[in-house]
């Protein structure tokens, strides 16, 4: 039954970015640095590869810093109708590919790409919202994907909740039931 868990939860992520208004289309990003966990919303832009997630950034954001000190992420999505929750620990891994990047730049609407062409870091302190100076030619768009390691799937419905535990071992998926 857990390969059955394994597929309803890798539809769930798909659907995430390829459903309008499926709830996984944002998730809770945790990464880390000096040992202090941070925490934002991120845009699921991505499912591939057996559940490679991918989400988009600015190259100077705080979350990038930490990534590179510690590549290690974790992410929550949760479906507030169905009850579901997942967490995912897994590596963040920066996309390098140019062309990669490119095609992903050039897919983006206009309007939207200018929250990666600001003249200033995001967190960067300014007086009014009204400050915020864009770039013409130069952009700091960033990639990311999470390789997931481990995925935490629960579930609460009645009569049981069901709560199982999928490891990444030699390139496939083994599930662990636990106790919710």
């Amino acid at each position: 039954m857990s390969k059955i868990v394994l597929e309803q939860l890798k539809n769930e992520l798909i659907n995430g970015c390829s459903k309008k208004g499926h709830p996984f289309r944002y998730f809770t990003l945790a990464t880390t640095n000096n040992e202090v966990p941070r925490l934002r919303t991120v845009v699921l832009r991505k499912v591939q590869d057996d559940t490679l997630l991918t989400f988009y950034t600015d190259l100077r954001s705080v979350k990038i810093k930490d990534i590179k000190n510690n590549d290690e992420v974790s992410a929550l999505f949760y479906h507030p109708k169905k009850l579901l929750q997942l967490r995912v620990q897994g590596k963040a891994i920066l996309e390098t590919d140019p062309k990669v990047i490119q095609s992903l730049w050039t897919g983006i609407q206009p309007n939207s790409r200018k929250d990666y062409t600001t003249h200033h870091a995001p967190g960067s302190f300014i007086n009014s919202p009204d400050e915020i100076d864009y770039l013409n030619e130069e952009n700091y768009f960033c990639v990311v994907h999470i390789a997931p390691v481990q995925i935490e799937y629960l579930r609460l419905q009645r009569p049981n909740h069901v709560r199982v535990l999928f490891e990444k071992e030699n390139l496939s998926w083994k599930g662990k039931y636990l106790v919710p």
